[in-house]
């Protein structure tokens, strides 16, 4: 999800951080080196996601006594490597990615086999969430290997500590929405009637398009966490119908990577299914099996002279299952 060169604490020549991390490593091997670290063993590693220096003392130490890092980018990861004071083999380096991953799978089940430990890390975060990755730990537990996750940096949690969202119930995580207007549109509709607060990943070419389409949550609030533990990191809250405005602001606003919080509704959407008639009701559910919810509102209300604002809260109600169907 980050590019190499999006690293705002690597410098060009990283021999003055490797050096810095070498009493990292020192403390590492000191408070982790009683715990138990068995092989034959896939180590799921969360790595920073922007500082460097958000590596966790555990990861370090794994990192540095797997046998195999496997990665969804070997040169990205090399880069990091060398960051630290580490190098690695050609040998020592197994790409794991998006379009591989079932195959590399194999691959290292084979390495586990032979009583290596294998590190698993992503190219920034917590592998397996919106990272490849659970393929991987599906197939390794399948084959009777033992997956011991390494907790981290996860844009996910960072932006939600940080966006003061209050509401019972905790949150969704949507990650990526499609990158299909119509089916983007569709998501965001059923989006609308989740009271609960909404956790979305974007990249910087769909970004604007996205805020656009979140226009339809009115006044609902969303944050919007760009380039989040780095050197130009923004944490910016605002009503969704001015979303796609402050990003129009600045060029900075659309570079980077995102996370967004869509804050939870402050107070849940009530049951109101019972004030359609039965046959406003029927006919809502048909339209609904065929068209978008919009149209399928419009249509309901009319043809059955139904409350357009009563159809909708019941569309989203039917969406979310909580009505009788």
């Amino acid at each position: 999800m980050t590019s190499p060169s999006e690293y705002a604490e690597v410098p060009k020549a990283s021999t003055s951080l490797s050096s810095v991390y070498s009493n990292a490593f020192q403390a590492a091997r000191e408070a982790v080196g009683p715990q138990n670290h068995p092989a034959s063993t896939l180590y799921v590693v969360a790595t920073p996601i922007g500082n460097l220096a958000d590596i966790t003392l555990r990861a370090l130490y794994v990192i540095e006594r797997a046998d195999t890092l496997a990665c969804e980018d070997t040169r990205h990861t090399q880069q990091m490597l060398r960051a630290y004071g580490l190098d690695r083999s050609s040998s020592q380096l197994l790409a794991v990615h998006q379009h591989n991953e079932a195959e590399a799978a194999a691959q290292v089940i084979a390495r586990l086999a032979q009583g290596q430990r294998v590190a698993y890390v992503s190219d920034a975060g917590t592998p397996a969430i919106s990272d490849p990755g659970a393929r991987l730990v599906a197939a390794v537990a399948a084959a009777g290997y033992r997956v011991m996750p390494l907790p981290g940096a996860s844009s996910v949690t960072t932006l939600l500590s940080a966006a003061g969202v209050t509401g019972e119930g905790g949150f969704v995580f949507a990650g990526f929405l499609s990158s299909k207007a119509s089916e983007r549109q569709r998501a965001i509709e059923t989006l609308n009637g989740e009271s609960r607060a909404v956790v979305l990943l974007e990249a910087p070419h769909r970004i604007e398009a996205l805020a656009q389409a979140l226009g339809l949550l009115g006044k609902r609030l969303v944050t919007v966490g760009r380039e989040l533990t780095k050197q130009f990191e923004t944490v910016h809250t605002v009503q969704a119908h001015n979303l796609a405005a402050w990003f129009a602001e600045k060029a900075d606003h659309v570079r980077g990577e995102f996370a967004l919080v869509v804050h939870a509704l402050d107070k849940p959407p009530q049951d109101t299914a019972e004030s359609l008639d039965a046959d406003s009701l029927r006919t809502l559910k048909l339209l609904l099996t065929e068209l978008p919810l919009k149209t399928a509102v419009k249509m309901t209300s009319d043809i059955t002279g139904a409350s357009k604002n009563v159809v909708y809260d019941t569309a989203l109600l039917l969406k979310k299952g909580v009505t009788d169907t």
